[in-house]
């Protein structure tokens, strides 16, 4: 272990806290010790190898609007062709892939966002048609005033038949309870500017513009048409970032779990942890800590938590994930010419299962994120993905029923013929994503708490308990360095990250 005058614990090695890391090593004489509870890196950026064939948990595409962000990906990974004379550099390279999700709904594919066209009228029908327009115009005159509820965003900006088609039912498929009782804020932080108006001019736009800038910094993220992606995947840049760490002098510490934090005045001063092979207990002393680890179960490890925080920190809600991984000869669903094998496959990085009859909220295609998450090129590789929670009925089944079920279901929708599939696997990742109820109305309170241990910086996605993207993560991360470098006592930069003013102002 590092000496304890100068030194930073950080907790979880996922982007935020591998981002914390390597800018105190890069700009300072702090020494980062990473304790991360898994034997992976990368969180849920992480990518899971299965026989060669590559995972990507979530899909991650490298997109951002900071270019402080964007610069710090292309140092770790440059661009493919960027060496000398201009040719690839090897394996650790950034693509430059093709972006392209739609809606699968009624059977049939339609653009996503959605799309003002004739493939949207022929297969929503006129009637239905003319009753969104009829509802987004209405929305539009008579907005609902005080925005209560995720359902109110959503028919604010879409009307309410757009909204009852298009995203009610794959939301509430998401978070397993019903839009009316989620805050409005994870729309404000997920769909931000996005709204019918947006898509048009979008629209417009791209028939006079053929803009390859791959910052697209005045696009909301669900309009980009490009985006930057490690040759295997988004794990490659966060086992690169963690063996940077290690060659410059940090720790990082697997199978160690943060136990207890304690503080002196208004400082952490030393912090508990267990190393899960052993099952001994540790203690390290500290200048800082920052903490990316749920925020259901940091509180319990700080001192003196008022009754009213703990409780609030015990109500805080995650939803859990899984990726039913499926390895096929080919699919049964078609492109324009024909079966989709892999030189016809569809186009598609992933697509949204609006499908009412199956549980199978949204389907990967790792041959189309990169060719070389595919061990064999002849192979198509899915990544089947459900939205459920810790130790519910689809979490705790075993793997090869999984494997039954998720064949099941994308064979039910049309999509693969059973005789195709060759392999699969089953990857769990819990906590990850943040919920907006429970006891979400009362997180201010907990950040209020936690702001006051000087330095303690929360970060990233669990961290802040805020659904982030990568970028927004790191964009955390760096501004907690900031702080401490410049002497900046305020955290309100940090939690100013991925924050939408305009709408918490009007709110």
């Amino acid at each position: 272990m590092p000496p304890h005058s100068d030194t930073a614990v950080i907790i979880g090695a996922g982007p935020a806290g591998l981002t914390a890391a390597y800018e105190l090593l890069l700009r300072s004489d702090i020494k980062p010790v990473i304790f991360e509870a898994t034997d992976q890196i990368g969180g849920i950026a992480q990518t899971y190898n299965f026989n060669g064939n590559r995972i990507d948990l979530g899909g991650h595409r490298f997109f951002t609007k900071s270019n402080r962000v964007m610069e710090w990906w292309l140092k770790i990974l440059p661009l493919a062709g960027t060496g000398k004379n201009g040719e690839p550099c090897g394996d650790k390279i950034m693509l430059v892939r093709n972006r392209l999700s739609r809606i699968f709904f009624l059977r049939k594919f339609f653009d996503y966002p959605v799309k003002l066209n004739t493939t949207t009228v022929k297969n929503l029908g006129m009637r239905r048609m003319v009753n969104i327009g009829l509802d987004y115009l209405r929305a539009r005159l008579w907005p609902i005033k005080t925005e209560k509820s995720l359902e109110d965003f959503f028919i604010n900006r879409f009307g309410r038949e757009l909204y009852l088609t298009f995203f009610k039912d794959y939301t509430e498929k998401v978070w397993g309870i019903s839009c009316d009782k989620i805050s409005p804020d994870w729309g404000a932080q997920r769909v931000k500017g996005l709204s019918i108006s947006a898509v048009i001019s979008h629209a417009v736009m791209s028939l006079f513009s053929r803009n390859s800038d791959l910052k697209q910094k005045n696009l909301e993220t669900s309009l980009i048409e490009k985006f930057l992606y490690p040759k295997f995947g988004p794990g490659q840049m966060w086992e690169e970032v963690a063996a940077i760490i290690k060659a410059k002098g940090g720790k990082i510490y697997h199978h160690h779990v943060v136990t207890g934090i304690k503080t002196s005045g208004s400082r952490a001063s030393e912090v508990f942890f267990r190393d899960v092979s052993t099952g001994e207990t540790h203690s390290l002393r500290c200048d800082y800590v920052f903490s990316s680890m749920p925020v259901r179960d940091l509180i319990p490890c700080l001192e003196d938590v008022p009754k009213e925080i703990a409780e609030a920190a015990a109500g805080l809600i995650y939803r859990d994930f899984l990726t039913v991984g499926l390895l096929l000869k080919q699919l049964k669903i078609k492109n324009n010419t024909g079966t989709a094998t892999v030189n016809d496959l569809i186009p598609d990085n992933w697509i949204y299962i609006q499908e009412r009859d199956v549980k199978v909220g949204r389907l990967q295609i790792f041959n189309n994120w990169s060719p070389y998450l595919v061990k064999d090129p002849g192979n198509v590789w899915l990544g089947s993905e459900y939205f459920c929670q810790e130790g519910d009925k689809l979490w705790t089944t075993e793997d090869r029923a999984l494997i039954d079920f998720a064949s099941d279901e994308l064979a039910q929708i049309g999509v693969i013929d059973k005789e195709n599939i060759l392999s699969g696997v089953v990857l769990r990742m819990p906590k990850a994503y943040p919920a907006y109820f429970g006891a979400y109305d009362r997180f201010y309170k907990i950040r209020e708490f936690t702001d006051r241990v000087e330095n303690l910086f929360l970060i990233g996605r669990n961290g802040m308990h805020r659904y982030n993207n990568q970028d927004h993560s790191m964009l955390t991360a760096m501004m907690a360095v900031d702080n401490i470098l410049q002497g900046i006592s305020t955290k309100d930069n940090i939690w100013a990250v991925n924050a939408e003013e305009e709408y918490h102002e009007k709110k």
